[in-house]
């Protein structure tokens, strides 16, 4: 396994002096009780700090709420995830049988906080420096694709706005269902608008993020038909 850790410390450009703590990082709660929960809660506010200071610093002139909506966009669920699978971490990860079965390897949730536990690993084994240094690295084709003043704002907000624009009703949001243990759950939501015929559904660890991504499959539809992106 430590030769197998030593590859993935290849592709991830590190180098890592405790493979145990990549290895923990790795390991989702369903796979036993030293798993990565403790690392991910420290890669989370590491994360949100270094990034928070990179913005800081890139966009002088940008105001507390642009920086706040960029910052948000970049180190959201979603977007974790999607730098988790470019990395082919769910290769990597650890799982319990169910979640193996129900391919855990997949999901959002999961691939977010493993990408969060690395982070609080790389901090614990190399220090602030060469934890900073990888997250930047690791972020910098995004950081470069912001505009100051220009800091996208999340999906419900740019619906509702876009409604009020037009002068239609605000959407209105259904929970569908709510699955899962209370610390691993899942929830479906359904947005309705009156511009739309049929409501759009979304999925999250929390109703926040269902009710996001649910708002966010209004607006490509509603980009499709406008021939605009919203």
């Amino acid at each position: 396994m430590k030769a197998d850790l030593g590859i993935l410390c290849k592709r991830l450009g590190l180098n890592f002096r405790n493979l145990e703590l990549l290895r923990e990082a790795l390991t989702h709660r369903s796979a036993g009780a030293r798993n990565n929960e403790r690392l991910e809660f420290l890669g989370d506010a590491v994360l949100g700090f270094i990034i928070a200071r990179a913005l800081f610093h890139r966009f002088p002139r940008a105001r507390e709420g642009e920086l706040s909506r960029m910052r948000a966009n970049l180190v959201n669920q979603t977007s974790l995830a999607a730098l988790a699978r470019q990395l082919k971490l769910g290769d990597w990860l650890i799982l319990g049988p169910g979640e193996l079965k129900s391919g855990g390897y997949r999901r959002d949730s999961i691939l977010s906080d493993a990408l969060e536990a690395i982070i609080g690993a790389v901090l614990e084994d190399q220090g602030i420096e060469a934890c900073q240094n990888w997250v930047l690295a690791l972020f910098e084709p995004r950081l470069a694709e912001l505009e100051e003043g220009k800091g996208k704002k999340d999906p419900k907000t740019r619906l509702q706005e876009f409604l009020q624009s037009r002068g239609e009703s605000l959407p209105r949001y259904q929970l569908i269902s709510q699955q899962g243990s209370d610390h691993d759950q899942v929830f479906e939501v359904a947005c309705h608008v009156t511009v739309l015929s049929k409501p759009c559904l979304g999925k999250g660890s929390s109703r926040k993020r269902a009710e996001q991504q649910a708002a966010e499959k209004v607006l490509e539809m509603l980009s499709r038909q406008l021939g605009k992106q919203l």
